[in-house]
């Protein structure tokens, strides 16, 4: 398992966003050397983990618990078959393109050690967005991208350290819940019933999906 490229993006001036001055980071490019990546800072407050990388819209991104978010190249390669047009590294928005490495299944809580120092730790899968479907020009592509439910993975930084294309990911920590990113994905999107199952990952869940889950469980039991 290793890292392929480490992405950053610059603030662009776009048609389809409703960020308030217009303007998105999701268009990623790989960076030609070593990135620092640390925590960032509370949702609302902190922006991205990786030095140099720009989120805008701090709504619904960046923050401590989306600090990082990674995506498998195996998942772009199928992606690649399915729309007919080259994915470079990056092009999902994604800061991490990893290569051997199953992303969408990677279970909530889990730990990659990535370089000599970096540990982060696996928050929630990744919900899209207006802005990512006006970014790829793909007709429908929120509905599509969430009825394949590969949605790549949102981190944490556990230890701030650098990295850069080609370092080693190792798992240093994997739990027993059973609860992935793509499980957590369906849970807050197209399968409500699915909420229960995510309290068994406890504070490793992104908080807002903790929050959702013991809220629909108060809910069914009252």
């Amino acid at each position: 398992m290793k890292l392929l490229s480490v992405n950053l993006g610059r603030p662009q001036p776009v048609p389809y966003t409703d960020q308030a001055d217009g303007v998105t980071g999701i268009g990623k490019k790989p960076a030609d050397g070593p990135v620092r990546v640390a925590a960032p800072g509370p949702k609302g407050v902190g922006a991205s983990g990786l030095a140099g990388d720009a989120v805008c819209d701090l709504r619904h991104h960046g923050g401590d618990e989306q600090a990082v978010y990674a995506f498998a190249r195996e998942d772009l390669d199928e992606w690649e078959r399915e729309l007919g047009r080259p994915l470079a590294n990056g092009c999902f928005g994604e800061n991490l393109t990893t290569d051997g490495l199953d992303v969408s299944g990677a279970l909530i809580g889990e730990r990659w050690r990535i370089g000599s120092g970096l540990v982060l730790e696996v928050t929630s899968g990744r919900i899209p967005c207006r802005t990512f479907q006006g970014h790829l020009g793909e007709r429908g592509w929120v509905r599509r991208f969430t009825q394949k439910g590969a949605t790549g993975a949102y981190l944490r930084v556990i230890e701030p350290g650098e990295i850069r294309a080609g370092d080693p990911i190792e798992i240093v920590h994997r739990p027993h819940h059973g609860v992935t990113a793509a499980l957590q994905f369906r849970a807050v999107t197209t399968e409500r019933e699915l909420l229960p199952r995510l309290l068994a990952a406890g504070d490793a869940l992104h908080s807002e999906s903790l929050k959702r889950a013991r809220k629909y469980v108060a809910e069914q039991a009252g």
